[in-house]
Formats: structure tokens, sequence, C-alpha cells
């Protein structure tokens, strides 16, 4: 008798997974369908971006066969997404994700993780996502942080600050920072305001249509009531300077004692949304667009204050151009 409710459980589960498995089966047709409404109704830089999404729709639609693997639905339907051009937007699977890359792919590196080994040597403190040290005779502090993912605790700030307390400013390095939590930003950003700023603005879909937005919302930071840094930064950036990477850049422009150099950073000004295709699949995209103080769209990038490359000859001698130039811009201020 048990052995005989153990086997009808098993088959409950074994039927309630299939039946459960069983509502994600779609055709491709309507899987692909649903993505491109999902986007059409929620995308937020059509317009911008000046895509047609009907015309898009039209061409990829004629790839749609009802025969065609979950493999070559996927390529179709990244594919389709990578028209967007945007880093924010993913179609992701239990065996793949779809990404867009180009918006740092065709552009200089500007950027060397041996190289910078040079300037952090071995013995460099780590304060969570935080690794920094002193340059230039201690005189100029530097701080590399990879990831706004990383921590960005208010103690390791506090810290870092005081161990800089007798430089001329500090080199605060985002390079290649693809981006992470947003919260991370405005902590960071605040600790080089004197005063309460706004940074920018913020717009909400209120509609299905291309252009239904609300008005733009106006967003301010207040200075850090934590140890504030108010003598020269530069901020170096580059291409891979992505998302909250991006934001904080918009941000501490607007700083006082702030100066970013380098290159353009990538872009990716727009918050992502997520939602699920009838196969189980899901969708990342940008559903809410940020804007700078000017009203303008940052999403393609943020030029530097000071362009600066690096050079093969420096990289060849083991020299960050960009860092060489920081630290001289830093002591010409004394």
């Amino acid at each position: 008798m048990r052995r005989f409710v153990w086997l009808s459980a098993c088959l409950f589960l074994l039927f309630s997974a299939c039946e459960k498995a069983d509502e994600y089966i779609a055709s491709p047709r309507e899987n692909f369908e649903a993505l491109w409404k999902i986007l059409d109704e929620n995308y937020c830089f059509f317009s911008y971006k000046d895509i047609d999404w009907d015309e898009v729709h039209d061409r990829y639609a004629l790839s749609i066969q009802d025969t065609m693997s979950q493999y070559a639905l996927f390529d179709t339907l990244g594919a389709m997404l990578g028209e967007l051009k945007d880093g924010h937007t993913n179609l992701v699977s239990t065996f793949n994700t779809s990404r867009y890359w180009d918006w740092y792919l065709d552009y200089p590196d500007n950027f060397d993780a041996k190289i910078q080994e040079n300037y952090l040597g071995r013995d460099y403190g780590i304060a969570g996502g935080f690794d920094y040290t002193t340059l230039a005779e201690g005189r100029v502090g530097y701080i590399y942080y990879g990831s706004f993912s990383g921590s960005a605790g208010e103690s390791g700030m506090d810290h870092i600050f005081y161990q800089f307390r007798d430089c001329a400013g500090i080199i605060l390095d985002i390079r290649d920072n693809g981006g992470g939590l947003l919260s991370n930003v405005d902590r960071i950003a605040s600790r080089f305001l004197e005063e309460e700023i706004l940074t920018g603005y913020i717009q909400h879909k209120t509609g299905k249509g291309h252009d239904d937005f609300s008005e733009p919302y106006p967003l301010y930071l207040a200075p850090s009531e934590r140890i504030r840094w108010l003598r020269p930064v530069v901020v170096l950036t580059n291409r891979q300077c992505y998302s909250a990477a991006n934001d904080l850049t918009q941000k501490v422009r607007m700083a006082p004692y702030v100066t970013i150099m380098g290159d353009r950073t990538g872009g990716g000004s727009g918050l992502p949304f997520t939602s699920e295709l009838p196969n189980g699949w899901s969708v990342r995209f940008s559903a809410s667009p940020m804007l700078d103080v000017n009203l303008r769209h940052t999403e393609f990038g943020i030029d530097p204050d000071i362009r600066v490359d690096m050079t093969e000859e420096d990289m060849e001698k083991g020299k960050d151009t960009i860092i060489e130039a920081a630290i001289v811009y830093i002591l010409s201020l004394r």
C-alpha cells in the first residue's frame, strides 16, 4: 500500500511537471510576435535612435518557420534585438544570452590591466571594490573601481580619503567598468559635492506608443555626511564605461572639482526592465530614459572634458598615457 501511494505521488509530480512545462511550449511565430510586441510597447529609445520597428518586424518575420529549432529561433530573435544597438537589451535562454557589444568593440581599448599593474604595484590597498595606492611620490591618490557591483562601503571610502589626506588630488579610474548597482553611483558621487545639485532627469513610459512618456522628473543629489573630497579629482573613462559607470560620469562631471579625462563612455542610459516570452525565455531591455541636466540623452555616451588616448609608444614602455596625463594635470593645479 505504501509503495502504491509512493508511486502515485511520483506519477502526480511527473505529470504535474509535464503540464507545467507544456505551459511554456509555444510556436516560433508566437514567440517572435510576443518579443516584438513587448519591445514595441515598452522600449524607450525608438524615436531617439530613429528605428523603424515595423520594418524590422516585417524583415525578420520572413525568417520565422514553424519547423525551426530553438537554437535557430534564438539566433534570429537575438539578431532582431541587435537592431536596437543597446547593451542593456538581452534575450536570455537556458543555453545562451544574446548581447550587443559593438558599443565598445569598434573603439580603442584605452586600458591595459597589465600596464595598470605598474601603477598599482603589489602592495596596494583594497577596500571593498576599490583598489587604491598613491602615485607621484605620494602626491596623487589613485583609486580603481572596476565594477559597480563591487562594494562601495562608506567606511572604506572614509579610510581611503584619510590615507590620501596629504595628496594634491586623486585619480578615480573607472575604465572597463561595465556597470552594476546605481545605489553605489550616488554613494560615490556624493563624496565630491559641496551642496545639493541637479544631476539630470528620468522619464517613464505612460502608454504603449513609442513616444508615450511622462514629463522629465528631476534627480537631485545631496553631499555625503561622511568625509568628502573637495580637491581636484580626475575621473578616467573609456568606451567600456557603461550603464552605472556612464551614470557616475554624468553626475560627477557636475561637481566643482571633477574633471573627466580619457575616452568617451560607452553609454547605456536606459533603466532596464525584464519580461518573459511564452516559451520561458526572458528579455531585458531599456524602459526608462535618463537625461542629463540639459535634457539630453546620454545613451550613446559622454565625452570627456579632456580627451586622451593611450599611445603605442607609451604602452611599449609599460606606461599608461591616460594615468600619466591625469598626474600631470593634477600637479599643474597646485
